[in-house]
């Protein structure tokens, strides 16, 4: 199905906890389905565990060709609230440029990968972990799995490596 000319990605919100149900759903359906995911650090039982969250809470990404019969049937998938869509008579797909770029930033797992092109000095955004959403800049690059920043905690430089998964680039 991904091979098709008409093909295209849409945007589906998914019902609480829905996720699961959702890709079964649509995979007996055969419709395809993407639903990157980060690793992101939380707190459980007063130890900081690494778990997969997904990089956009509450949607997936369906593809199918909105010229095709059938495609409706989406709106009543289990785990599926609805499809996100500007006229339903002519659904317009998400930019390809979008979607390859998202699908080539995560592997088959569909777990994002860490970007290859970070440098002492760039800005970065925390993503997990203690210091979530803190911007703050590359310190240094103890490793190819570690990035070290320099925090401005309470008015103390503080410094601390963080994992990759646990970064952004910003920009």
């Amino acid at each position: 199905m991904s091979d098709a000319p008409k093909m295209g990605w849409f945007v589906a919100q998914i019902r609480p906890n829905g996720l699961a149900q959702a890709r079964v759903h649509l995979r007996r359906q055969r419709f395809e389905s993407f639903s990157p995911e980060r690793m992101g650090t939380r707190l459980h039982q007063g130890r900081l565990v690494q778990k997969r969250q997904p990089l956009f809470p509450g949607y997936l990404f369906v593809q199918f060709d909105p010229a095709a019969a059938g495609w409706t049937a989406i709106n009543s998938t289990r785990g599926i609230a609805r499809l996100l869509l500007q006229d339903p008579r002519r659904p317009r797909p998400l930019p390809q440029g979008l979607m390859a770029g998202l699908q080539a930033r995560c592997g088959p797992d569909e777990l994002v990968k860490p970007a290859d092109d970070l440098q002492v000095g760039d800005q970065i955004r925390i993503l997990s972990g203690p210091f979530a959403d803190f911007i703050t800049q590359i310190d240094h690059l103890p490793d190819s799995e570690r990035v070290g920043v320099l925090l401005d905690l309470m008015g103390r430089d503080v410094r601390t490596s963080l994992h990759r998964n646990q970064i952004n680039k910003f920009s």
